[in-house]
């Protein structure tokens, strides 16, 4: 069991919907908090939230390898090796591949796979030299199911779930601990996101869409209990259960939220 009273957190993407909620319930549960998110103006919410929790805040853009070393370079610093790495930062959009500009998901996977690599690389082997540590990946659904649509958001986090599995196994003995999860859709603003190809914008259905909220609750219950997977809203433990075990329903699934994604963009204009 990891107990979270006095440990310090660094939150990526924190200014984010997940980001803002982790914010809030890590500094209830009694953390010390490092907030980093791409600019000052989108950590202006967390860092209020925060409170005298802060330790510091980092305005770094994780999609390059200079961000993460000045994520890096602060915390050691200030003598820190974070007990708590979460690797929430990340962008999503839609599009077939050749439709959505190449500089876009190469970004993409810098900041969705590459970033938790790189931020790993640099805090292990402090966490390692402890003996203590805990690194969380937000991952996807995605991560699980590939999806119309979702072409390098899925090679991202379907890469992110592999990592963290391995990286857990690598681990084992260390009294370093993997966590990683997996929330469908919720409402956050990656919602929002750019849409490349499409005649007309998509959504996404309302009965689909968790809150931030419980998903982060959901969370930190499975890093206190060291859980390697965690499924945090219905909809992610549902398909996944059939992605395991009845895996010839889920391109059915698929085609049933493209159509409703075409009639939930159609009543939103």
């Amino acid at each position: 069991m990891t107990d979270l009273s006095e440990k310090t957190v660094l939150i990526t993407g924190a200014g984010g919907g997940f980001g803002l909620q982790m914010t809030r319930q890590f500094r209830d549960a009694g953390c010390k908090l490092i907030l980093t998110d791409v600019n000052d103006r989108a950590l202006r919410g967390s860092l209020k939230d925060a409170g005298d929790a802060l330790l510091a805040s980092v305005a770094a853009d994780l999609a390059s390898e200079e961000g993460c070393g000045v994520i890096a370079g602060t915390c050691t610093a200030k003598g820190i090796t974070p007990d708590l790495l979460v690797n929430n930062a990340g962008i999503g959009f839609a599009g077939r591949l050749d439709h959505v500009p190449r500089e876009r998901w190469e970004t993409l996977m810098q900041l969705n796979l590459l970033a938790p690599m790189r931020l790993c690389n640099l805090f292990l082997p402090g966490m390692i030299g402890r003996g203590s540590g805990h690194i969380v990946n937000i991952s996807s659904l995605a991560g699980w199911v590939g999806s119309q649509g979702m072409t390098s958001y899925c090679a991202s986090k379907f890469g992110l779930r592999g990592f963290g599995e391995s990286l857990s196994a690598d681990l084992e003995g260390t009294g370093v601990k993997v966590t990683n999860v997996y929330p469908c859709f919720s409402r956050t603003p990656i919602l929002d996101s750019a849409q490349y190809g499409y005649a007309e914008r998509r959504g996404v259905p309302e009965h689909l869409i968790s809150e931030p909220a419980d998903v982060v609750a959901r969370i930190l219950k499975g890093v206190r209990q060291d859980k390697l997977h965690v499924f945090p809203d219905k909809h992610a433990r549902r398909i996944h259960y059939l992605k395991r075990f009845m895996p010839w329903v889920i391109p059915m699934l698929n085609r049933r939220v493209q159509g409703e994604s075409i009639e939930t963009g159609k009543e939103a204009r």
